[in-house]
């Protein structure tokens, strides 16, 4: 498909909502943290945010983006801990209902129906269910304007066995969801495979001179 002609949007003259439509179009597909976090006063939250992804390997920091302040975000702030868990596609619809702004007295994983366990160094609940679960500690939160986007340590990640093949994550095991538009959700479809070249061997280079 060829574009002929370009629309032109100005983020200073756009409504906020019609312009987070725009981007939440246009970043696409977008992963999706189904956090979950505990409550000062012990009440278990699960919400998914679809801002969301890795910000340094060394050491290993996830990042979420929570527009508002929602629960997640005061959870974080108060009990310093946090556990990303993958959203895979068998769980649709019970991802899409955690979003649901309950209470913040009420627990997710009671009113939609998801089953908790025990994370291994952190005190907020794993979704059993899901094939990864990666247990953070807040490293940092940084605001910009209406959101915070929060920087979490990785201190342990689980993930079940049967989505490993000789111990490495296959993705046709882990079948992650992903947000685009709208109310718009993606699978993963089809995956194709290439290898990166290096410039040593990009067409028409001999190698450095001497």
């Amino acid at each position: 498909m060829t574009f002929a002609k370009r629309t032109d949007f100005d983020p200073a003259t756009l409504e906020r909502r019609d312009f987070y439509r725009l981007l939440t179009a246009v970043v696409v597909p977008r992963p999706i943290a189904w956090v979950s976090t505990v409550s000062a006063e012990g009440v278990d939250n699960l919400a998914p945010h679809s801002f969301f992804t890795v910000s340094c390997t060394e050491p290993p920091i996830v990042q979420f983006t929570t527009v508002g302040r929602k629960d997640s975000l005061v959870n974080v702030e108060q009990t310093r801990e946090f556990v990303v868990n993958l959203a895979g596609e068998q769980h649709f619809e019970q991802i899409n209902a955690t979003g649901t702004e309950f209470p913040a007295e009420h627990s997710e994983f009671e009113r939609v129906g998801i089953t908790g366990e025990p994370s291994t160094l952190v005190r907020p609940k794993r979704v059993a269910e899901s094939p990864v679960a990666l247990e953070c500690v807040l490293h940092s939160a940084t605001r910009f304007g209406d959101s915070t986007v929060v920087f979490g340590r990785v201190v342990h990640a689980a993930v079940h066995a049967e989505a490993l093949e000789d111990g490495h994550p296959r993705i046709e095991r882990l079948r992650p969801l992903a947000r685009l538009g709208k109310d718009e959700w993606a699978t993963i479809g089809e995956v194709r495979s290439i290898p990166r070249i290096r410039y040593a061997e990009w067409p028409g280079h001999y190698g450095e001179r001497e």
